[in-house]
């Protein structure tokens, strides 16, 4: 009889079934080693943990593949090693490389600082056109770049028309998925080739830890352990032991974050003094309809625009007293931040407004606090406007 396929929170604590032997440790103890003894004159692999391969850090990489059902997984020192390796293991110098112009700034920064010097050319598609994908395309296109959800928008793209002109194009499908989490949304389901995380956030979800995980196929994760054992991106120990304890309540921690973005969005809308909000749950959603049909939650991410702009933000962001103002996001404790000064910094105030990120606009990483104080804390702030 074939085995019930596990749900995502076991596997999430767990990873694949399998029994302990007795006397065993519950949690897996650190393997705080850099290094390994080696059989004399052995031709096994070499255990370093330079190379990716120390016990902590196979585990994680495991538990990765398991969730997002890859072939294989691999986490490195922050999300845009991640990002930066996982392109890497599929363009060459002359290839072209097709993003969505929805994404992080530091992907931005990436993409047009850094490898135009390798000979990588990058052009930039609005997904807002259906037919602007194809458009772009050349003949040395070889990946396609998108986030989903985006950030700061949280604007949901359809994966499955764009995976099938990959396929066709014969062009690798890449796909950033920090935002929903595996437990939310996994890009391979949909068509994608490779997924990337930044760790730093839901995965590890306790603000203390910066890494990031690619998944794939066994050829694409293992070029990307070739690479990040010649750029120097292995994960340290004691912070795969972090991101493997925070694993271990991804799921119900998604769940807590998915209703509190939803409670906290469906009050911010209402608000007189918020002039936009921007999440999926809502109807009016430009992509609502969507986000239902290929999310399994909504998320904790919300973007609140408040009245006052620029100085209206400031004034509110001061009087929070539980929301902590920080750029980062998808940890347990609520955080605000401001994309025009972090995450969108690189882009000028002219592309922000393009992308409809006006000045005002803040990014909101509901935790997992009781709502309600959220709420009040954010009503109190916005008392000064």
């Amino acid at each position: 009889m074939k085995r019930r396929a596990l749900g995502f929170s076991t596997i999430a604590l767990h990873g694949g079934p399998h029994a302990k032997p007795d006397r065993s440790p519950v949690a897996r103890p650190i393997i705080q080693s850099s290094t390994f003894i080696n059989p004399v004159g052995s031709t096994d692999e070499v255990l370093y943990t330079r190379y990716g391969n120390n016990p902590n850090q196979v585990e994680i990489g495991k538990r990765i593949a398991l969730l997002e059902g890859a072939d294989q997984g691999i986490f490195v020192g922050s999300g845009m090693g991640a990002t930066a390796l996982a392109h890497l293991a599929v363009l060459r110098p002359g290839d072209h490389l097709l993003s969505s112009a929805w994404i992080y700034g530091g992907t931005y920064r990436l993409f047009t600082q850094e490898f135009g010097r390798i000979g990588i050319d990058v052009t930039f598609a609005d997904p807002a056109t259906a037919r602007s994908w194809k458009r772009h395309l050349r003949e040395n296109t070889r990946a396609i770049f998108l986030e989903t959800p985006t950030n700061p928008l949280m604007r949901v793209l359809d994966l499955e028309p764009l995976a099938k002109l990959c396929r066709t194009e014969g062009v690798a499908l890449i796909v950033d998925s920090t935002f929903a989490s595996p437990i939310n949304f996994r890009p391979l389901e949909h068509g994608a080739d490779v997924v990337i995380h930044s760790a730093t956030k839901y995965l590890n979800g306790h603000s203390d830890v910066i890494a990031g995980a690619v998944a794939g196929s066994e050829a694409l994760v293992e070029e990307v352990r070739h690479l990040m054992q010649v750029w120097g991106q292995a994960l340290d120990p004691f912070a795969a032991w972090l991101i493997d304890r925070g694993l271990k309540t991804l799921a119900v921690r998604m769940e807590r974050h998915n209703a509190n973005g939803l409670a906290f969005a469906g009050w911010a809308s209402e608000h007189p003094k918020i002039a936009a909000v921007a999440y999926p749950g809502l109807e009016d959603h430009p992509d609502h309809r969507l986000a239902k049909r290929v999310l399994d939650g909504f998320g904790g991410m919300v973007g609140i625009q408040v009245r006052g702009g620029a100085r209206g933000a400031e004034k509110v962001l001061r009087r929070l007293r539980i929301a902590q103002h920080a750029p980062s996001l998808g940890g347990v404790e609520t955080l605000v931040s401001e994309p025009r000064l972090t995450s969108h910094a690189a882009l000028t105030a002219q592309q922000r407004e393009a992308q409809g990120i006006p000045d005002g606009f803040i990014r909101v990483s509901l935790g997992i606090e009781d709502v309600s104080d959220i709420i009040a804390d954010f009503e109190h702030a916005l008392s000064a406007l």
